[in-house]
Formats: C-alpha cells, structure tokens, sequence
C-alpha cells in the first residue's frame, strides 16, 4: 500500500492507541461517558444537562481522530485549535451545542484556513470569507475541528487524490469508502464524530453512505445554501448535506441550515413543522416505485439486487405498497448532457484559478482525469450548454409526471459494494475507460441531482463478505418530510446504529 507524505506524518502521530470502549471523564457523579454509543443530538443533550463539557467532547474526537486517521486517512485539513479557540470564546446555544464536527474540503471555506478541494492545484489557497454553510453550522453550535477529504473538485465516487492519498474503509481497508464525500463517511463509520458535513452533485453523500454503513440524505434543490460566491453548483445538481449514524442527527442539521441565502435563484418549500419531527411521524401507506434496472441499462450486482429486494419486502411488512417500475428515455443524452454542464463549469473554475495565481494548467497540479474533462469543457459552446440545460429539465418534468403516481422510488445506489481502491481513482489516463468505468458503478444516484429531487441512502443490508450495502429512496421535489418519516420508521424497524467495523468502538 502506497502512503502519501501527509498521511506518513498522520501515522506517525497516531499514538495514542483506541482502548476498548474510550471514555471522557466528565463532571460530577458520572466518571465515564461512552462517546461511541450516543449520537450527535444525545452529545449535545449531555451538553445542556452539565454532564460533560464542550472541550471534552472535542478533545476524545480530537483523540480518536489520530488513533486512526494514520490507518484510514480522512483528514486533510486539520483545525484542532480552531475548535478550542471556538469552545474558549463561548459557544452559541443550539441543537448541536458542544458537538465536535467535520467540514468537506471541498468549497467549504473558514477566513484564514486552508481549503484544498483534493487538489495540488490548491496546496496554497487561504480564503478570506467563511461560507454561509459554515456559518449556520456554527450557529447551531457544532465545534468545527478539521477537514475530511475529497477527490479532486469532487470528480468521481472514490475518495482518492495525488494531493491526499488514498482514504479507506472501516469495513475493509483495501476498499473505498466512496466519494466524494469518503473522508466525511470514513470519519462517521470510524466513530470519531457521529455527523459530518458532505455534498453531493452525482451521488457523493449517498454513495459514500451506502459502502460504509450510515444514513446520507441528499437534499432537495435550493434547500441548503450554497454561498457566498455562488448559489449552485454544477448547474443546479450539486447540494449540501451530512453523514450520519441515525436519521434525526440529519433532519436536525437540515432544520439548523436550511433557507435561503442572498441571492438564491430558488428555494425548496418547507413542510409543515420541523424536518425533526418527521423522523418519528407515521408515514402512512407509500406507493413505492421499485427501479431495479438503471436507465443506463448498466448491470447490477446480484448482490445488489438482492439487498434492494429485502429492502422493498420490509416496506411492504411495513404497509407500504411496492411496485416494480422502470424510467424510459434517453440516458445517452442524459449523459451528454451533465457532462456538458460539469466540463464546463469546471473549467471556468480552473481559469479563474488559473489567472488569480499565474500557476499553468498542467499535469504538475492537476490529475489526468480533470485535465480531460477540462480539455473538453473548453470545446463546449455555449449553444451546447444551452441544450444541456433544456435536456435537464425535460428529464425533471418526465420524472415529476411519474411520480404522480408514486410517493417514493426506491432503488439501489450502487452497481456493486464497496469498490477495491485504485478502481475509480483519477489518475487513470484512459478518459473514456474512466468515464465508462465510473458511469457503470454509479448509475442510479446522479438522476435525482439533475432533477433536483431529494434522495436518501439507508444502510438496510449487508453482503455475504460483510460489506455495507444501501438501499436509495428518492422523493418528490421538496419532500425531504416524506423521506424522513420513511427512513425513521426503517430505522425503528431495522435498526443499524449499533452495526460497527470490526475494531471500531
């Protein structure tokens, strides 16, 4: 296995060894505190109730961060004095007060900090600003100690970088933890936060949820802020979120950071009460769509279909009605179409980079597969995003009209489990085997980025070797309610909190 510079001097600092259950000593009568069994909004309750303080919480995540961030590599960023910094200056009162967290190193910006993307091209960029992500998540109390790490602008659905090396899987440490957002999962899964932050413009909550084992909801459009330089991503796909280990620490986050910023082009509807108290409503009888065969015609692994199945056959024991169903219409052009926005929106980016720094475009900063898609980014017209864009939304009304007739569609996320490392990874100077490869793996999530829809993965299998497989739910626009009064009753029904990677406490 092949270490990078950085995540030598990350090993070199795990010394302080994970004994069997670590423990905070807190004040008052209780002498331990079992960080691993509680999550976010439990920490903070033992927060408000005196019985541990902000600093200790910080320093057992700071602590588990390098007992095993030298073996996973999950940290590209790291703050740890930002975060005690934070706690002396006094936090503020919220759902998350006390609660150590994880931003992505990818577009999430605090004034004066380091933010790489995953990328050389980056090694020296200090933002001046701090996002209005990162500002609501503070507002809300968590104690921001670092960054996770991402692929290069988030391009594929691996967490592997020449900038940051290769980040692993709990479950297995050959394997890939998923991307963009793995370092966020891998952090999550290796107990060190129960909540991290992570984005998602093709799958990248969702597909780093299902190979590790925890809960990711994408939300819908517009429904997280996205500024303050810009209010969307890659035309509209790209949105923000969280990892977690149970639904409500992710119904509360979205309840602390959902709304609109300045300038929003648009702005999802909000349900009626909070996105919290959905978890524990009674969803009543879903007409699910099962989709089972991915537009693409890509295949699935039997694997794969057969957790799906189980996953449709416990909604049914739950009252819900399954019917198997499938999308018709043109993929290629889907295809083309997405390609044509993210090609082109990453080379603006680059060209922007490129004239603030004076650094040349080129394999000394960039890997293979981004300099391709740059490449051809600079070929687009602006008449073929113009198309692109038309095709998007010809897409959204087609899936909107079909779920007039369904409330939820569930299908895999994934082609196959967990991925060995080194498969998808952007160093491949083969475009169009990288871009086939890649498309085949993850040929169901990155629909419901084009239309905007919110969608989930819920960790409700595991394959025969032992390896996380989640099953996708995807809702109407702006229906994050439904969704998580169904993933809540799942979690009731199937629970998984208590599923751990072996080593892992």
């Amino acid at each position: 296995m092949n270490l990078s510079r950085r995540e030598l001097l990350a090993g070199s600092a795990a010394t302080i060894a994970l004994s069997g259950c670590s423990t905070v000593t807190t004040r008052g009568t209780i002498t331990g505190l079992d960080y691993r069994q509680h999550d976010a909004l439990s920490l903070a309750g033992l927060v408000s109730r005196g019985e541990v303080t902000p600093l200790e919480l910080l320093e057992e995540a700071i602590a588990r961060t390098q007992a095993q961030d030298g073996r996973l590599n999950f940290l590209a960023q790291e703050m740890f004095d930002y975060g005690r910094q934070k706690i002396a200056q006094g936090l503020p009162q919220g759902p998350f007060t006390g609660v150590p967290f994880l931003e992505k190193d990818l577009h999430m910006h605090i004034a004066g900090y380091p933010s790489g993307q995953g990328s050389r091209f980056y090694a020296n960029y200090v933002p001046q600003f701090t996002s209005e992500l990162v500002r609501r998540h503070e507002a809300a109390g968590l104690v921001i100690f670092g960054k996770t790490t991402t692929p290069e602008f988030g391009l594929t659905g691996t967490t592997e970088s020449i900038a940051e090396g290769q980040t692993r899987n709990p479950w297995d440490l050959g394997r890939s933890s998923g991307g963009s957002s793995g370092g966020a999962a891998t952090a999550v899964s290796a107990g060190v936060i129960p909540l991290a932050h992570a984005s998602d413009g093709g799958g990248s909550i969702r597909i780093p949820a299902s190979n590790t084992g925890l809960f990711g909801l994408k939300p819908s459009r517009g429904r997280v802020p996205m500024g303050p330089l810009r209010t969307e991503g890659w035309g509209g796909s790209s949105t923000n979120g969280a990892i977690s280990r149970s639904v409500r620490d992710s119904a509360a986050l979205l309840d602390a950071t959902h709304g609109t910023e300045l300038g929003s082009r648009y702005s999802a509807p909000t349900p009626s009460g909070t996105f919290l108290s959905q978890v524990t409503r009674d969803p009543g009888e879903l007409r699910v769509a099962l989709m089972l065969e991915p537009v693409s015609g890509a295949p699935i692994d039997p694997q794969v279909i057969a957790a799906t199945r189980s996953a449709a056959q416990l909604c049914e024991s739950l009252g819900h009605r399954v019917e198997e169903k499938s999308f018709q219409f043109d993929a290629t052009r889907l295809a083309q179409a997405n390609f044509a926005i993210v090609s082109t929106a990453l080379a603006a980016d680059l060209d922007a980079r490129a004239a603030a720094t004076g650094i040349t475009l080129g394999p000394d900063v960039l890997e293979p597969v981004t300099l391709a898609f740059y490449g051809i980014g600079k070929q687009m017209t602006g008449t073929m995003v113009a198309e692109a864009n038309v095709t998007t939304q010809e897409v959204a009304i087609e899936v909107a009209r079909f779920m007039q007739e369904f409330d939820v569609i569930l299908s895999p996320v994934l082609a196959t489990p967990a991925p060995l490392l080194g498969v998808y990874s952007m160093d491949n100077p083969d475009f169009a085997a990288w871009g086939a490869a890649i498309g085949a793996y993850v040929p169901f999530p990155g629909l419901f980025n084009t239309t905007g829809q919110p969608s989930m993965s819920v960790p409700l299998s595991m394959s025969p070797d032992g390896l996380p497989i989640g099953a996708m739910f995807s809702g109407r626009y702006g229906d994050e309610a439904t969704l998580l009064r169904l993933a809540g009753q799942l979690e009731q029904a199937s629970p998984w909190f208590d599923r751990l990677p072996e080593g892992i406490s």
